[in-house]
């Protein structure tokens, strides 16, 4: 659910009805400390962070971030971009972020949590996944791209051990690929943790088969993701062809093979396009365990949209049909990147135009050999020239949004520069205006209405 569109807020609300309440692990560290800059620390907050076993890394984050709230037209205070040489300080706070994160996510109920990470972010996922687990996450959900070495992550920081994970560069490399190390002792008490379930995402039958295979650790099920979901999708399989408006062609070999996923004996849950209890149904009755939800979520009260852009594309969807569009420019990952049209954000070339190219969150930066033999790093959403200067070519460029800092706007977290905010970028699934169905009886509606909405009666 992008960054924090599936915060904290709406994964207990989630998970209180019993269902499986998820937050988005992405970027966690810059929104922890972007929230802390808006509104400081009240008593619930006050009493995760007591709990967080480094009393001396709570108290450095707060004199750096939370000694005074950030007057509206200033910008937010920043850290360096992560590398594979970032600083204690850096790691630190992508455990506490990750522990604030799933800890008020579980308060208050008994029902699962879990958390949501993007392979292709390599730096952040060990610290990540240690301080979810610290707060007792119950699942982790992982995708863009293959995560065969989470399961046994998992397995060695549940014991307490040391993980070494080797760091995929792009571009020629003759010499040994790097390895990222995370040492979690320093966070541990003598007692070990007790490991979550590992989810990952997959687009087909041939991808769960690999997984399931090839992982290093044990699989717990799948979340099988059909291109009509919103944010990342997979790419075509064989050659691809594009519409008339620049979007990847969807054709009979990207149907997923139901059957053979269910063979493979472990649970799985269908994801996109279910917006209604019909599709509920017809998921339980392919074999699937349950669904994921996106879109339906992103605009309800708990979601962690800017309230102001999340009634926006709500009075668009009233007046009429909003277009979704796959866009093969938008995200410098490369995959397929799905852009709702939403007046005042990037989806307008206006906007897209007027905005200063800018890399200085830097999740989705590649890394790279120099010509020198040390490691560089470098994104298509960066300024051309920097990233030309860096080997890259000029082509790749063309159309990249910076989805680092667009989302980060979408959720009321954009960084101010000159005095204006980072325009927003809104991710949704193709059947957005499904969202008219949930507001048939008022002018909003919540995380337990959408759950009403999805239930099927025949399994009520």
């Amino acid at each position: 659910m992008g960054v924090a569109i599936s915060g904290w807020p709406l994964a207990r609300a989630v998970a209180s009805t019993g269902q499986l309440g998820v937050v988005s692990g992405t970027a966690i560290d810059t929104v922890f400390i972007r929230r802390l800059q808006d509104n400081g620390i009240d008593s619930s907050l006050r009493a995760v962070l007591d709990r967080f076993p480094l009393g001396d890394v709570v108290q450095e984050v707060e004199q750096r971030f939370a000694k005074s709230l950030r007057p509206t037209n200033e910008p937010y205070l920043v850290t360096p971009m992560l590398t594979h040489r970032s600083p204690q300080k850096s790691i630190d706070l992508l455990v506490l972020a990750a522990f604030v994160e799933v800890a008020l996510a579980k308060e208050g109920h008994e029902g699962p949590v879990g958390i949501n990470l993007l392979t292709k972010i390599q730096v952040p996922t060990a610290p990540t996944l240690l301080g979810a687990m610290l707060a007792g996450v119950d699942y982790v959900m992982m995708g863009a791209g293959m995560p065969t070495h989470i399961p046994g992550m998992l397995d060695e920081l549940a014991l307490g051990n040391a993980v070494e994970v080797p760091f995929g560069l792009v571009g020629p490399n003759d010499g040994p690929a790097p390895i990222l190390h995370f040492d979690p002792s320093r966070y541990l008490a003598s007692a070990t943790l007790r490991r979550p379930r590992f989810i990952g995402i997959v687009s087909s039958h041939v991808l769960a088969t690999a997984l399931a295979k090839r992982s290093n650790g044990k699989v717990d099920g799948f979340v099988v993701e059909r291109p009509s979901a919103g944010g990342h999708n997979a790419p075509p399989r064989g050659q691809l062809v594009l519409a008339s408006d620049g979007s990847p062609e969807y054709g009979e070999r990207d149907r997923v093979d139901f059957e053979s996923i269910a063979k493979l004996d472990l649970p799985f849950w269908i994801g996109g396009g279910v917006t209604c209890a019909k599709d509920v149904e017809e998921a339980l009755d392919l074999g699937a365990t349950g669904v994921q939800v996106g879109t339906l979520f992103a605009y309800c009260n708990e979601s962690g949209m800017d309230p102001l852009l999340r009634e926006r594309v709500i009075a668009a969807v009233r007046r009429g049909p909003i277009e979704v569009k796959t866009s093969m420019q938008a995200s410098s990952t490369g995959y397929p990147f799905k852009v709702t049209s939403v007046e005042g954000t990037i989806s307008q070339e206006s906007v897209y135009e007027g905005r200063e190219r800018k890399c200085d969150l830097g999740y989705l930066r590649d890394a790279y050999v120099t010509p020198s033999g040390s490691l560089g790093y470098r994104c298509t959403g960066e300024p051309e020239t920097a990233f030309v200067r860096k080997g890259g070519s000029l082509e790749d460029t063309q159309g990249v949004t910076c989805l680092c800092n667009g989302l980060m706007a979408t959720c009321g977290l954009g960084q101010i520069r000159s005095g204006h905010q980072e325009p927003p970028i809104v991710t949704s699934g193709d059947h957005i205006n499904d969202i008219r169905n949930l507001l048939a009886t008022g002018e909003s509606f919540s995380a337990s209405d959408v759950i009403k909405f999805l239930q099927p009666v025949s399994r009520t």
